[in-house]
């Protein structure tokens, strides 16, 4: 009698652990990353949440440092300007994306937003006089360092590998004073409330210092942004000086900001304002998203 040889194999099968449904739903809430990523990171990591985000945070920083170089040298001519004041200093920052929809994107905006306190938090142990000014350029930025012990660019890594478009850190004015000048920032679009302490973004924005003979007050507060907004809207090159410069014969041409016709009451000039009010402007910065531009630091 023959017995026909039958080979047999055997198979390991693993049990790969499905992702839980709620933490696969909280888990795309607080990263922002795709249905599938994050579905694949819990199934690796047993559901574990804090396993998982750490996972997710490693593949999509090292798949950004790949795209950085990758996408390096798009043209980059939409973004957001952050705005941040605590105080007597302040952060006027501009960072650069692609596309509108991207800036428009809440990974984006976080990712402006923390730049913009690592700027504060740096000219916070910045010693100055009465009013110092100081320019970042991409490079510097890149290398400011956050709580987290990581330099701003390995976040702007981790943003590329999650939006997968070319994002640059442009520039950025950090200013810090005296207690006696008052600083004020503002942006277009307008947030509904400005707050001290709180990240304004706009596609255009500026931060003015101020030096005022009357007391803090609302209404003085008033007065400062009200010419917060009209440097935003008419672009004023410089303060000027009433008794070294005049004004320019066409109206809609002057380029200093003492001679201009306030925006909001083209009856009156700024000069008119802040003689009116007791108020200096001792220095303003303005930026418009996607301007060509350089800024310089003074003191």
């Amino acid at each position: 009698m023959y017995f026909k040889h039958i080979s047999t194999r055997f198979f390991h099968i693993s049990r790969v652990l499905s992702a839980d449904k709620s933490s696969l739903a909280v888990l795309r809430k607080k990263t922002g990353y795709t249905f599938a990523n994050c579905k694949k990171a819990l199934e690796m990591h047993e559901n574990d949440l804090n396993k998982a985000e750490k996972w997710l945070h490693e593949q999509a920083e090292s798949m950004g440092w790949s795209k950085v170089t990758k996408l390096e040298g798009r043209a980059t001519q939409q973004g957001l300007v952050g705005v941040l004041i605590e105080k007597n200093i302040g952060a006027l920052v501009e960072i650069n994306c692609e596309t509108d929809f991207v800036a428009r994107n809440e990974n984006f905006r976080e990712f402006v937003e923390k730049a913009s306190k690592a700027c504060l938090d740096y000219v916070k142990d910045v010693d100055g006089n009465d009013v110092t000014k100081i320019a970042l350029e991409s490079e510097k930025l890149k290398n400011l360092k956050l709580n987290d012990g990581k330099n701003l660019s390995d976040h702007l890594a981790l943003l590329i590998g999650k939006i997968g478009e070319n994002t640059v850190l442009k520039r950025a004015i950090c200013y810090k004073t005296a207690d006696s000048i008052k600083l004020f920032g503002f942006t277009h679009p307008a947030p509904e409330q400005l707050e001290d302490g709180k990240v304004m973004l706009g596609k255009y924005g500026t931060i003015a210092a101020f030096n005022s003979n009357t007391e803090d007050t609302e209404a003085v507060r008033d007065v400062h942004k009200k010419i917060c907004q009209h440097i935003v809207g008419m672009n004023p090159t410089k303060i000027g000086n009433p008794e070294t410069d005049k004004p320019n014969e066409v109206k809609d041409e002057e380029k200093c900001l003492i001679f201009q016709d306030f925006i909001l009451d083209p009856d009156v000039t700024i000069n008119d304002i802040l003689q009116e009010n007791d108020i200096k402007i001792i220095d303003f910065q303005r930026f418009e998203c996607g301007e060509s531009a350089s800024v310089e630091s003074s003191s």
